[in-house]
């Protein structure tokens, strides 16, 4: 006979797994608020290769509105100056001999609205595969269920258990979501 338990278990690290990635895209609004990744994975082309900034220097904060990037090699300045330009960050790089330094300038409101537009699409996006993960493994019950393999009661178990676990990952999503809304409102 199944255990129930074992089958909600397995989607756990899936469900942690969204919550990742989402603050991975989450990390990239750019706000006045800067960091670090928000440019670390831009792609800079070098010589034929296509490198991220990362791995082409280092990148610090100088404040919470100013970011330094120093290449390891300055020759690499110049690809870098334009591949933030190309990157549609909305920030021009000012180029000196030791590296880059990008300051974030204040934002418009219509420019906080959309970036509003894009937090709220990627919460819904996450959401929605959290709904998937919930919608395959309810069904797998159901089947296990009607194939004997779950008994009735448990099946309803199951059920409860599985909407407290889905409940706690969409409220993570919501807490990340309203901090970010909270940090581009300023």
């Amino acid at each position: 006979m199944s255990n129930y338990k074992e089958i909600i278990q397995k989607i756990e690290p899936e469900l942690q797994k969204v919550i990742t990635f989402l603050e991975g895209e989450i990390m990239k609004i750019r706000t006045s608020l800067l960091s670090p990744s928000l440019v670390e994975n831009i792609k800079v082309k070098i010589d034929e290769n296509e490198l991220t900034i990362r791995e082409l220097g280092t990148i610090s904060l100088i404040s919470s509105n100013m970011i330094l990037i120093q290449p390891w090699d300055k020759l690499y300045i110049q690809p870098i100056e334009k591949a933030i330009n190309d990157s549609n960050l909305g920030m021009n790089p000012v180029a000196s001999k030791d590296g880059l330094r990008l300051s974030a300038p204040a934002l418009s409101q219509d420019y906080r609205d959309n970036l509003i537009r894009i937090l709220s699409e990627k919460k819904e996006d996450a959401r929605k595969t959290i709904r998937h993960f919930r919608e395959d493994v309810w069904k797998k019950i159901q089947d296990e269920s009607r194939s004997g393999e779950i008994r009735e009661d448990d099946k309803f178990k199951a059920k409860d258990e599985l909407q407290k676990l889905i409940d706690k990952y969409n409220e993570k999503i919501e807490e990340m979501t309203e901090r970010k809304k909270k940090e581009i409102q300023g």
